[in-house]
């Protein structure tokens, strides 16, 4: 039986170790398994023959729990934990969380906001100049100078506030595995200049020739244009093949961003999840009900990484990488038989998937060699038309694995791209994918129905996603199955006026669709659109964008998408007639609501309720959603935190 690292002094003596080589601190409560990234990172360094420990949550309060363990031979390893720790926190309308579904219990309270700066911090009034490795989604995702929604300012870059030597971004394996073997070697952390995936500071006289400059902090400060620059820039240069250094002033250092790691060779993926998890959470939290983090992750396997659908709201692409990569069919079989194995196994296996489950091999053949292409997405506003669509060798990894002796169904709960679905000439996929692996609801991210919302977002036109309907019904009528779509919306996003939204209540009213769910755009670091929604500017084309920001508007945004709620009627009404489609308000078949009097009897009544809707509307209406963070299976962070019932990844990703 897999052990899990030590955690306690107790813990290292049994195993005989006096001082450890490396510690990881992280802000969610200790889970060895592979989709939370500290486990995958830990146990790669004990790979590599060193002996590691973990501190999760420390009461950053005190020096207690940051000294339990010692100090290490060589270095800290610190991150936030899956998602970013403010993202954790608040609600989009900057309301305390009370739950935080990465803690056992459920509960709270148990990281600081901005836990990696906090962390970093208390290690540095305890240890001084011991060497300090930053990772995870908080720490990838606010490299370089970045808008901060909680602080509505430009903060610099975290190693600035964090007081760190190094910071990992992206998947961090290979640069990891660089980095503790050369400290062990004897290096100084401040010689590790040249790692890929890596940024760190210097003073500028040091500055890597070749490099590519950003505007200066103090300089996207204060003028939005540079600070698009900047974002076009960061954006353009996170291939492996075209990316160069990426260089922007920070104060008196100069931060310099190496080009990206490479993505990991379907051996090396295969390594990392053969190592030796124990696949649940540490015992000390039994008392406590557990970890809910684990409970949807804990018989779902992750098959693939990267995302070269690379959505504007999305900060996949910046973290993880537009290109694929993938594990080989026999690993992902030899972790299902291994499921089967467990004692809370009841022959389902919850996600065969990924930042988005249907992408298992490149989008075209000429990024291996030139990388993917800059500024240019694969399926938005249309499909690439270099673009190469084959999804045999997901469907038959499928078949095999729903063909293992327990296994009783096989669903697919992660993002679907239903655009690169229907790009397909053969239909066997669909048509299996909706025999085989639903589970009665498949859930897929229109986003809206406005061309011009959808073109800020980089998403395909609602077209599609009709298209794609129409087939689906078509197919699960004819098998008769009862299975239906849950498409996913997101209000107030840059470029989304409330003429739109009131389009878009038509678009589900003409559909019969009734969302339960719906997101307004929360701008997180390390996107386009959170750029969009801080300058009013599009990057990549300098054209303003109409940005949706005060309480009362995004309500009603809000509001629209769920015209249906009597809670929501007062709201509504006001949005249509301030949108100039009172033609929309009464009885006949074509309108959204009838006038207020119809409801609330008098014109006092009316008003009285009108402020009501307008106030409680404004709560981010994300229940069961993943956050825009990005996402995958497997390590940091992708998409908030997770929710039972729904399949969550660490780096929050949302469908595609």
């Amino acid at each position: 039986m897999n052990e899990f690292l030590p955690v306690c002094r107790e813990d290292m003596e049994q195993k005989g170790i006096e001082q450890l080589d490396f510690i990881c601190v992280t802000g969610d409560s200790y889970v060895d398994h592979p989709s939370f990234g500290v486990s995958i990172i830990s146990r790669v360094i004990e790979a590599e023959g060193y002996t590691v420990g973990i501190i999760a949550q420390p009461n950053w309060r005190s020096q207690k729990d940051f000294t339990k363990l010692g100090r290490p031979k060589y270095a800290f390893m610190v991150t936030s934990g899956n998602i970013d720790s403010m993202v954790a926190h608040y609600t989009v309308a900057l309301r305390k969380r009370t739950d935080d579904a990465y803690t056992a219990g459920g509960k709270a309270g148990k990281r600081p906001d901005r836990a990696v700066i906090v962390y970093c911090r208390k290690i540095r009034e305890i240890y001084g100049d011991i060497p300090i490795v930053i990772g995870g989604l908080e720490a990838s995702l606010r490299r370089f100078a970045h808008y901060d929604y909680w602080d509505d300012a430009v903060r610099p870059s975290i190693l600035v506030d964090s007081g760190a030597d190094l910071l990992s971004y992206g998947m961090g394996e290979l640069q990891t595995i660089e980095i503790v073997g050369r400290l062990a070697g004897g290096e100084d952390i401040h010689s590790l200049t040249d790692i890929r995936g890596t940024c760190y500071l210097t003073d500028p006289v040091n500055t890597p020739y070749g490099g590519v400059q950003c505007p200066d902090f103090q300089v996207v400060c204060r003028d939005k244009k540079n600070y698009c620059k900047a974002t076009k820039i960061q954006m353009d240069n996170q291939d492996e093949i075209t990316g160069r250094t990426v260089l922007q002033r920070q104060g008196d250092k100069m931060l310099v961003q190496n080009p990206p790691m490479r993505v990991l060779t379907t051996e090396e993926l295969d390594r990392v999840y053969a190592l030796p998890y124990t696949r649940t959470y540490h015992p000390m939290y039994e008392e406590l009900g557990g970890v809910p983090g684990i409970e949807e992750v804990e018989f779902s396997i992750a098959h693939n990484r990267g995302c070269f659908g690379n959505c504007n709201f999305c900060s996949i692409a910046f973290h993880q990488g537009r290109k694929i990569a993938v594990r080989s069919e026999e690993s992902v079989l030899r972790e299902a038989e291994l499921l089967t194995t467990l004692p809370n196994f009841k022959g389902y296996i919850h996600d065969v998937g990924g930042p988005t489950a249907n992408f298992r091999q490149p989008s075209c053949t000429k990024q291996m060699e030139k990388g993917l292409c800059v500024g240019k997405k694969c399926l938005a506003p249309t499909p690439c038309k270099a673009l190469e669509v084959d999804h045999r060798g997901y469907l038959e990894l499928l078949r095999e694995v729903r063909a293992i002796k327990g296994v009783k169904k096989v669903f697919i709960r992660s993002g679907i791209r239903y655009d690169y679905m229907m790009e397909d000439k053969d239909d066997s996929f669909f048509r299996e994918l909706v025999e085989h692996h639903v589970s009665g609801q498949l859930k897929v991210a229109p986003e809206h129905c406005s061309g011009d919302v959808l073109d800020c977002m980089g998403k395909p036109h609602i077209e599609v996603y009709k298209a794609f309907a129409e087939k689906f019904y078509q197919i699960t009528k004819k098998l008769g199955k009862k299975q239906f779509l849950v498409p996913y919306l997101m209000s107030s996003h840059p470029g989304s006026t409330l003429k739109d939204a009131v389009e878009l209540a038509l678009f589900l009213k003409e559909q019969g669709i009734h969302p339960e769910q719906v997101q307004d755009f929360y701008p997180t670091p390390g996107t386009v659109s959170t750029c969009m929604f801080f300058t009013g500017l599009n990057p990549y084309t300098m054209e303003p964008v109409f940005v949706p920001k005060t309480p009362e508007e995004k309500a009603m945004q809000r509001a629209l998408l769920q015209y249906f709620l009597p809670k929501n009627h007062a709201l509504v009404v006001k949005a249509l007639r301030q949108a100039g489609r009172s033609d929309l308000i009464g009885t006949g078949q074509k309108c959204l609501v009838p006038p207020l009097r119809e409801t609330y009897g008098t014109a006092k009544n009316a008003h009285t309720q009108k402020a009501g809707p307008a106030k409680r509307s404004t709560h981010d209406g994300q229940s069961g959603r993943k956050n825009d963070f990005g996402g995958k299976k497997n390590s940091g962070g992708t998409k908030r935190p997770v929710q039972k019932g729904r399949k969550q990844h660490p780096f929050v990703k949302r469908p595609k």
